[in-house]
């Protein structure tokens, strides 16, 4: 029997649609803090500011986007969005305050947050549910390519050219996804008068998709231990004197992301996700292990492969199980659930985890995501992996 068809002109269409977008945030994420005390000769605190009120100004766009999303339709949303990314892009060249910034920047990330949740949505609706896993393990790639050159270019760039250089970068960027998203084919969703009526008011139900959060709450405890790489990882290879091997860190995370979606996306449709999930969590926990001893540079080279194939299945899998137990017209929810759980576990992470690196050092503080990441396990299986193999043993045993 033939499968059906995945590679679309408007999976391809909105999968660079979002590797675009990404693009745009990872240029301007890795340059920010260092832009703005050289700029505007800020303290520390304030340049931290204006690189995390971004992703505030993202959250708040992603409350309400979940809801207004299949109202206002689907592709209208991600062309304002898109039009509004690329208007903040253009206001860099002109600063010349740091209140200025952080108006701005905080209006970027709303711009950022309602793209992203649409584009989000589309896409997962455009992808064949019985291909669903691998789907929108490949679409994850966008953000994969994205978290791998957006700061390998902007440092680049920052090196040999110049802040200014960085803004033409973000806005070429951010034309590229303009352009993308005016070229997709997005077929709306027509609601009921009796959905219409039930998205009424403000209560938890037009805000957050229920049966989202299970998944939602164990991937933002995944992304609370992720965060300690990308806030930490550059001071602690400086203690351990292994700044060569952590330039590489990255690229090897992403490389062995590359390599093992397409299989890990296929057993998620095959087999379902807990024969994948749980495996993800052991190397995950492994890599954090790794880390933490890390005295050689294969050490934690072989570290960046291990947590790169944990996150990356987590990632995608953790996405496409949101989806899969989600009503079609509650889509855009289900997303801007997911990614806000996601957001505020990475945002929440870098603060707490600091607070205990004067007492464990870095060395510690990794080994306490290893067994933080056993936890997470344990918390899956409560929340959906049981529940998960109680249903496929039902069908397989109604098949038979």
């Amino acid at each position: 029997m033939n499968k059906i068809q995945l590679w679309t002109k408007d999976f391809l269409i909105g999968t660079f649609t979002n590797f675009f977008l990404m693009m745009n945030y990872y240029l301007l994420i890795v340059i920010m803090t260092a832009y703005a005390m050289d700029t505007f000769d800020s303290s520390p605190s304030e340049a931290g500011l204006a690189a995390s009120i971004f992703v505030i100004g993202a959250l708040v766009a992603r409350l309400f986007c979940g809801r207004w999303i299949e109202r206002v339709g689907r592709k209208r949303m991600l062309i304002s969005g898109t039009i509004l990314s690329l208007v903040m892009t253009l206001f860099y060249f002109g600063l010349n305050n740091i209140c200025l910034l952080f108006i701005i920047r905080f209006l970027h990330g709303v711009a950022y947050g309602i793209a992203a949740t649409a584009i989000g949505t589309i896409v997962t609706n455009i992808i064949p549910k019985s291909r669903r896993g691998e789907g929108i393990g490949y679409y994850m790639l966008s953000i994969t390519l994205a978290t791998a050159i957006g700061p390998f270019l902007g440092m680049f760039i920052i090196q040999y050219g110049s802040f200014r250089l960085i803004f033409v970068a973000c806005t070429i960027s951010a034309v590229l996804t303009l352009v993308n998203a005016f070229f997709l084919s997005v077929p709306e969703i027509k609601l009921t008068n009796e959905q219409l009526e039930e998205m009424k008011g403000f209560k938890w139900s037009n805000f957050f998709e229920s049966k989202a959060i299970p998944i939602s709450i164990v991937c933002a405890i995944i992304y609370f231990c992720y965060s300690s790489l990308i806030s930490f990882l550059t001071p602690y290879a400086k203690e351990i004197h292994l700044m060569d091997a952590a330039s590489f860190f990255f690229i090897v995370y992403a490389v062995v992301i590359l390599i093992t979606r397409p299989v890990t996306g296929r057993l998620f449709d095959s087999k379902g996700e807990n024969i994948i999930m749980y495996p993800a969590f052991i190397i995950f926990m492994i890599g954090m292990i790794f880390l933490s001893q890390a005295r050689q540079g294969i050490t934690l080279l072989a570290a960046g492969a291990f947590l790169g194939f944990g996150l990356g299945v987590v990632q995608s899998c953790g996405q496409a199980i949101a989806v899969k137990v989600t009503p079609q017209h509650r889509l855009g929810l289900s997303n801007s659930t997911f990614f806000i759980f996601v957001d505020v576990g990475v945002g929440v992470g870098p603060f707490v985890l600091g607070l205990f690196i004067p007492f464990t050092g870095y060395r510690g503080v990794y080994m306490g995501m290893a067994i933080v990441t056993v936890a997470c396990a344990f918390l899956y299986h409560l929340l959906h992996g049981g529940k998960a193999s109680q249903k496929k043993k039902v069908v397989e045993e109604t098949a038979a």
